[in-house]
C-alpha cells in the first residue's frame, strides 16, 4: 500500500471502530494525529481507553510509531448537555417517538468534524478519519455517507482548502470490521482491541467476554459481540484493507 503524504487526523474515541480506524490510517499515511472528545458522556471511561489503545498500538506495531503523532483532546461538555440523552443523562436506552434510539446526541458527529476540521487547519491535516458506518449501526442519521458528503462540502467552502471526511466502515458490517482489524494487524491488533477498548454504553469494563468487555447487554456491546460471533463462525479471516 502506497502511503499518503496528505496528513489525517483520526476522531478517536477508543472504541472498536476508532481503533480499526487509527490502524488503517497508519497502514496509509506518512504522518497520522488523533483527536478525542469530552462531551459529558456518561461511559467516560473511553477517555482512559483511548489512551490505552494508541500506547498499545504503538508498542505493538513499531513500523507504524513513526507515523504516530500527537494525540489532542477537546472539552467540549456544554454541547453534550444540550441533547439530554441516554449517553450523556442517567436514563433508559430506549426508541423514541423519533424512531431513534435515545443513545442519539443530536449533530454529535456534526459538531465533532467541525472541530475537526479546524483543527486539522492549524495542524496542516487534510483527511479526518471517522468510524461512521451505516451498515451495521444504531440508525443515527449524522453516521450517513450522504451527510458526511453535505459536511465535507461546506467544510471545503467554509476553509477554503481541499478537506476529505474519509469512512473506511462506511460499507462494511461489524464481521468486516473485525476481519479489517486481523488483515491490518494480525491477532496483535485483535487482542488490543478485546483488551483495551472501549465500546459499553454503560461504562462497564467487566466482565471481560471473547469480544472485549463490557455489560453485554447493551446496544453497543450486543453489535459488537454479534459482529465479533459472526466473524468467528466465518473462520476469523482478514479483510485486506
Amino acid at each position: 500500500m502506497s502511503l499518503s503524504d496528505r496528513g489525517a487526523l483520526v476522531l478517536f474515541s477508543g472504541g472498536q471502530d476508532s481503533t480499526a480506524c487509527l490502524a488503517w490510517a497508519l497502514d496509509r499515511y506518512t504522518h497520522v494525529e488523533t483527536l478525542g472528545f469530552d462531551y459529558g458522556q456518561r461511559h467516560a471511561v473511553e477517555l482512559t481507553a483511548r489512551i490505552a489503545v494508541r500506547d498499545a498500538i504503538a508498542v505493538a506495531f513499531p513500523g507504524w510509531t513513526p507515523r504516530l503523532g500527537a494525540d489532542h483532546s477537546l472539552d467540549i461538555r456544554a454541547f453534550g448537555a444540550i441533547g439530554e440523552t441516554a449517553l450523556t443523562t442517567d436514563q433508559a436506552i430506549v426508541m423514541t417517538a423519533r424512531g431513534l434510539p435515545s443513545t442519539f446526541v443530536p449533530g454529535r458527529n456534526l459538531v465533532f468534524l467541525t472541530y475537526a476540521a479546524a483543527l486539522a487547519d492549524r495542524l496542516g491535516l487534510s483527511d479526518l478519519v471517522g468510524g461512521m458506518c451505516e451498515t451495521d449501526f444504531s440508525g443515527y442519521p449524522d453516521c450517513r455517507r450522504d451527510t458526511l458528503d453535505a459536511q465535507e462540502t461546506a467544510l471545503r467552502l467554509g476553509l477554503d482548502r481541499d478537506v476529505r471526511i474519509v469512512t473506511p466502515l462506511m460499507r462494511l458490517t461489524k464481521a468486516q470490521t473485525w476481519a479489517l482489524a486481523q488483515g491490518l494487524g494480525g491477532e496483535a491488533l485483535i487482542e488490543i482491541t478485546v483488551r483495551d477498548s472501549h465500546t459499553c454504553y454503560q461504562g462497564a469494563r467487566e466482565p471481560l467476554h471473547a469480544w472485549g468487555a463490557g455489560c453485554g447487554a447493551c446496544p453497543a456491546c450486543e453489535l459488537r459481540a454479534k459482529g465479533f460471533d459472526a466473524w468467528m463462525a466465518e473462520g476469523k479471516p482478514g479483510l485486506k484493507p
